[in-house]
């Protein structure tokens, strides 16, 4: 990652007439003023919080993103972690390491007979549809911006969010963040889902509320959670209410982490640069 600060791009934007970014650059209405020549903004991945789409498109400069790079590391991410939440192998792995042989307190449960909801159907939501539908008993989709999905995929059902929260076991969030999805997945959201339902986000950390997750799972409303991403991802700047609060999350053992990775695969990497060269190519 290249080691510049968001003050050393501002003070030479005007300069350039592409630019290419990750989370680390935030473009505001006050960063487009000083981009005299920009013409185009690229995106490597596909959320585009921290970005006003708003001010670039006034600006007429082109906005470029790449969902489809990572889209499947994405999916395959969220079907390993849940995986390894069912089959405890987590637990059972450090057990084993150290000599302690537990076959009954680690048996585990299919997911073969489950309902799996998958809230956004986009590049990564639709992906993990079709590697699931095989496998589990029911796929049931929501997103509020696209209809007709289901054409692609017999085995998909387009349903509502309330049948989503409704029918299914296993819900996976595949939204991007913004007004409307920030803190969407609250006390209220849980408690409305099926009883003891897993929660997986691989998404963004902002849309689900740690503390409210934190009291289903040990309330047991909440059946388990594979986490990919956290509301504060910068570990350094931890409150001491929110180092309690995630002290408490990681102590649980039903609960999957990782550190933000599901996208950051070798094959990913390449191919988000190269879907990223061909439509700023398609521009030029």
């Amino acid at each position: 990652m290249p080691n510049i600060t968001q003050q050393e791009v501002e003070k030479v934007i005007g300069d350039y007439n592409i630019l290419i970014v990750n989370s680390k650059i935030k473009i505001n209405e006050t960063f487009v003023k000083n981009c005299h020549n920009l013409k185009i903004v690229g995106r490597l991945g596909s959320g585009m919080d921290g970005i006003d789409i708003d001010a670039l498109e006034k600006a007429d400069i082109h906005v470029v993103r790449t969902p489809e790079g990572n889209a499947n590391a994405v999916s395959e991410h969220a079907i390993g972690m849940l995986l390894s939440l069912s089959n405890h192998l987590r637990t059972a792995d450090s057990e084993v390491r150290n000599f302690d042989w537990n076959r009954e307190k680690n048996r585990g449960w299919e997911i073969s007979n489950k309902v799996l909801g998958i809230i956004g159907f986009g590049h990564t939501g639709s992906q993990l549809a079709d590697k699931m539908s095989g496998w589990v008993q029911e796929v049931v989709c929501y997103d509020n911006k696209v209809v007709g999905y289901n054409k692609q995929n017999p085995l998909v059902v387009e349903g509502t969010l309330d049948e989503v929260k409704q029918k299914a076991d296993i819900i996976s969030i595949h939204l991007p963040l913004d007004e409307e999805t920030e803190g969407m997945i609250n006390k209220k959201f849980l408690q409305e889902c099926k009883p003891g339902f897993v929660l997986i986000n691989t998404s963004r950390g902002k849309i689900v509320d740690t503390e409210d997750l934190l009291d289903g799972l040990q309330r047991g409303y909440v059946g388990g959670a594979c986490l990919d991403v956290f509301e504060n991802e910068k570990v350094e700047t931890y409150s001491e209410v929110e180092k309690e609060t995630y002290q408490a999350l990681y102590d649980l053992p039903n609960v999957v982490l990782t550190p933000h990775i599901a996208g950051w695969t070798f094959e990913s990497y390449f191919k988000i640069g190269k879907v990223m060269a061909e439509k700023i190519l398609a521009l030029i």
